[in-house]
């Protein structure tokens, strides 16, 4: 399928944005990945692979519409995934599942 291979990164985020629904933010996907993927991963790192997956239609972002005052007044860019990012991350689940049932028995000594 053309268009819907994710980095795992990519991949992470798009997972991570489903998770957290009507609360994906920058901050709050960064603090998931550290607590879930016990992984580091910079806020602008998180923001960029934000904006990338917006670019290919796998997200779409729009701001809350209450500014709290210990953001000093910003509004929260929230995401949402779109029905083609949730295409990607079946055909990344298919294609993840495929191949882990295709490991020969004798590899992970299955028998």
């Amino acid at each position: 399928m053309k268009g819907t291979n994710l980095g795992e990164l990519e991949e992470l985020i798009l997972l991570i944005v489903a998770n957290l629904y009507d609360d994906a933010y920058g901050l709050a996907i960064k603090k998931q990945i550290i607590e879930k993927c016990r992984r580091s991963v910079s806020i602008s790192t998180v923001h960029a692979t934000l904006h990338r997956l917006e670019g290919k239609g796998f997200l779409l972002s729009k701001y809350d519409d209450t500014a709290s005052a210990s953001r000093g007044g910003r509004p929260k860019l929230l995401f949402r995934v779109t029905s083609s990012g949730e295409e990607a991350l079946r055909h990344s689940r298919s294609l993840r599942n495929d191949l882990w049932s295709t490991i020969p028995d004798f590899v992970f000594g299955k028998n």
